[in-house]
């Protein structure tokens, strides 16, 4: 019998290579920061890489660079979204041995309105260059 895969998503997720700083709180109250790069991107969450296992349900403050689809003077407007997420997925799903290539999904749980602004039209602008 073969199964049918259902994509549940409810927001519509496209490729991108975007900057992405993940703050990730440590239970002494210290907190270490990164920076990576997003595989691809949703008005509700993001994929991204990360060189370290992150457990699944952990929470994380990020800032999120995106282009918005303005420019100005020729060059192209970038805006900082702040937000904050949950991880949902991470592959491989344990923490493994050698391994140096986590890929991660996170939920996002908070960003402000004009960040899912600047968000969606970025998501807009990506659509609109695949067509």
């Amino acid at each position: 019998m073969t199964e049918i895969k259902v994509d549940r998503r409810k927001s519509q997720r496209v490729n991108a290579s975007l900057n992405l700083e993940v703050k990730l709180a440590h239970p002494d109250g210290t907190e270490a920061c990164t920076t990576l790069e997003t595989i691809n991107i949703s008005s509700s969450g993001v994929y991204f890489r990360s060189g370290h296992f992150i457990e699944p349900m952990t929470k994380l403050a990020m800032d999120l660079e995106v282009s918005v689809p303005q420019v100005v003077d020729g060059v192209a407007n970038f805006a900082t979204v702040p937000c904050e997420g949950l991880v949902v997925r991470i592959k491989p799903e344990a923490d493994t041995e050698g391994c140096s290539d986590y890929e991660i999904a996170v939920f996002f749980t908070n960003i402000q309105p004009e960040g899912v602004v600047a968000l969606e039209k970025h998501i807009a602008m990506l659509i609109s260059d695949e067509d």
